[in-house]
């Protein structure tokens, strides 16, 4: 199993910048931002930008892997996008993790974008995603889709796609199946549930979709499990995480994200608790 956590964007890097080093101290395997242009579950909170984040972290540290959770088609063109990727990845010597999603609201309006059924959401994506795979890979990309265009879009020097996976978030089964066909990687916060154990019997659903759709023969393919996204945080005590982590590991998960605790919602937790649990190792488990 390995570990990542995830740091919101929501403080000037002056007072973040000593949590992803520290991150990288305690011993996770990767660290995560959000990207949106405004959040949610934060809509009143100063945010930062996504990509200058991370490319301020991969200066600040050396082995951690430095991951987008996620980028969405809401406010970005994969063409352009594609040129950010391949910086990212060329600053932080390859460890930018590029989780790809759906996106959700308010970003889906904030440019003034038309409604979309959730179906013409997931076409979207879907389009997105394939389009970032071609100007990743090949020189010379020109395009003609229904969202998107693209007019000999140059990749020169080399195949960006070799140092950045495409980690495809999805919770529904078209979504998951589409993660398992065509990602390097699945990304999955589950359904929403009113209780821990009926969480993870949709988490349990969504691996079985996962697994069926995978292509024949296919192993070892990473699976990202972001524990707070279910009824409970994972670090409200050592115990409740180490449950959390084990029931995902009976899924098959491969690594698993936490939130840096924060002292009011969301991801209100102890700090103790993650001391505790970086402490005796995060491989201990």
């Amino acid at each position: 199993m390995r570990f990542g956590i995830c740091i919101l964007p929501d403080r000037p890097w002056s007072q973040t910048r000593a949590l992803w080093q520290r991150a990288e101290e305690m011993g996770f395997d990767h660290a995560w931002t959000y990207d949106h242009l405004v959040w949610g579950g934060l809509p009143d909170s100063q945010w930062f930008s996504c990509v200058p984040t991370l490319t301020a972290a991969a200066g600040v540290t050396e082995r951690i892997g430095l991951g987008a959770f996620v980028v969405s088609p809401n406010f970005r063109h994969p063409v352009a996008f594609s040129r950010e990727v391949q910086t990212l990845a060329d600053i932080s010597g390859g460890r930018f993790l590029l989780g790809l999603g759906v996106g959700g609201t308010p970003d889906d309006t904030i440019l003034g974008q038309p409604d979309l059924t959730v179906r013409q959401r997931v076409d979207r994506f879907q389009e997105f995603a394939d389009i970032l795979d071609q100007t990743m890979r090949n020189d010379h990309v020109s395009v003609d889709g229904e969202y998107y265009r693209a007019r000999d879009m140059r990749l020169v020097g080399g195949n960006v796609r070799d140092r950045v996976p495409l980690l495809l978030a999805g919770n529904g089964p078209r979504s998951v199946r589409f993660a398992a066909r065509s990602g390097d990687g699945w990304i999955t916060t589950g359904t929403g549930a009113d209780s821990l154990d009926d969480w993870f019997d949709g988490v349990a659903r969504s691996v079985a979709t996962f697994d069926e759709a995978l292509s024949d023969g296919a192993s070892g393919v990473p699976r990202y499990l972001s524990l707070d996204a279910s009824p409970r945080n994972a670090l409200e005590s050592v115990d409740l995480f180490d449950e959390m982590v084990g029931r995902a590991e009976e899924l098959s998960f491969t690594d698993v994200i936490v939130h840096w605790p924060r002292d009011s919602e969301p991801y209100r937790a102890p700090l103790e608790v993650l001391e505790a649990v970086v402490s005796r190792g995060l491989g201990s488990l």
